[in-house]
């Protein structure tokens, strides 16, 4: 009997041990408010990478828009070139 409580008392020290080392709960909700910022940052760096893509893409909308009038103007003018040495006739 003498020997099943020396056991008992030294598993409920060594126990009582282990909860004392481990992590306190100010340094649980430091580390659970640490996470949560860095995922919010992470959100943040993405959605703002979001951002500048969508807009890097409207910009390369734009330019091409941009780029087809360009092309539409110089067919237009150079088929009206055409179309006036055309109309002369021969002389």
């Amino acid at each position: 009997m003498k020997k099943s409580i020396s056991i008992l008392a030294v598993a409920a020290l060594a126990t009582s041990m282990f909860v004392a080392c481990g992590p306190s709960k100010a340094e649980l909700e430091a580390k659970a408010k640490a996470q949560a910022d860095s995922v919010a940052e992470v959100a943040k760096a993405d959605s703002i990478a979001a951002v500048a893509k969508a807009t890097e893409m409207a910009e390369a909308a734009k330019a091409d828009s941009i780029a087809q009038v360009v092309k539409a103007d110089s067919l237009k003018k150079v088929e009206e070139e055409a179309a006036k040495g055309k109309k002369g006739g021969k002389k």
